[in-house]
């Protein structure tokens, strides 16, 4: 039994943000989302959404679309219930972005060894995404997370780290060993694209180049990685998730410079060819 890619897209990243434009509601956005083809969509909530994300539950199963989770817990508290609600939804994974950041790593550290063991009584696998303004918030103290909670597995936002350290290209040889770090803990990947003042970066235009060909390299060793140290009926997981402004520059009429919906199906090309190729070589 082979191993397979399961791509999903953002629901968050379908909104528009066009001034004076309403948005379309979450249930024309996931037609969209199951019309292109994907294997499913991800839901964003903290607690206070949790009535709102069930009901997209029927939604999720007319269109044959998976659900995945990116929970924003406040507290420790409130992780439970956002685990609780993604169990209802039959989701497939859960990314963690927890609004509890402790200064020291030694206390961060304390607080996901709890979370993961809640972690275990659930049925679907729950990693800590690498995200600004998270626990994980930066490079470094994330570096000192991974050594003191060794079964730690991530879900790779490395735009995010990008932005943190100004990172130059090419890559200094510190800086190659921490990500290469960051992507061997990792179990999932999310597709976004930064440079390193820029959160999200158009993918065509012409001076993003050599930052659309770090990323790519990144993502082919992330997968090739995940695909050599699991067994033969494994699901890799990856989230296209191109966000809305302001994580998308505008123009002084507030209109985005490029079509994100579009280079979102761009990106979706570029892994299922990393995945080929990389099944390819293992085969």
């Amino acid at each position: 039994m082979a191993q397979h890619l399961k791509i999903y897209q953002s629901l968050w990243a379908m909104e528009q943000r066009i001034p004076g434009v309403p948005e379309a509601t979450p249930q024309t956005h996931l037609e969209r989302i199951a019309e292109a083809g994907y294997h499913g969509a991800c839901l964003d909530p903290n607690v206070s959404e949790i009535p709102d994300s069930l009901k997209l539950k029927s939604v999720f199963s007319d269109l044959g679309l998976e659900c995945m989770v990116n929970a924003f817990p406040h507290s420790e508290a409130t992780l439970e219930p956002l685990l609780d609600m993604a169990a209802t939804l039959n989701a497939t994974q859960v990314n963690i972005i927890a609004q509890v950041m402790p200064l020291k790593a030694q206390d961060a550290a304390e607080i996901i060894d709890r979370w993961l063991s809640l972690a275990r009584t659930y049925p679907f696998p729950v990693l800590m995404e690498t995200h600004r303004n998270s626990t994980l918030n930066d490079l470094f103290y994330t570096m000192e997370v991974l050594n003191l909670v060794p079964d730690l597995r991530l879900c790779a936002d490395l735009s995010h780290f990008v932005v943190d350290r100004e990172l130059q290209l090419p890559l200094a040889e510190p800086d190659k060993g921490y990500f290469d770090r960051v992507i061997e803990r990792s179990d999932s990947f999310q597709g976004r694209i930064s440079n390193n003042q820029q959160v999200q970066i158009a993918l065509e235009f012409e001076q993003h180049a050599e930052w659309v060909a770090q990323f790519l390299r990144w993502w082919e060793d992330g997968i090739a990685g995940w695909s050599a140290r699991n067994d033969a009926h494994a699901t890799l997981r990856f989230l296209v998730e191109l966000g809305p402004p302001p994580y998308a520059i505008t123009d002084a009429q507030q209109r985005e410079l490029s079509d994100r919906w579009r280079e979102g199906l761009l990106i979706r090309e570029w892994v299922e060819a990393i995945w080929e190729r990389t099944q390819a070589s293992q085969a």
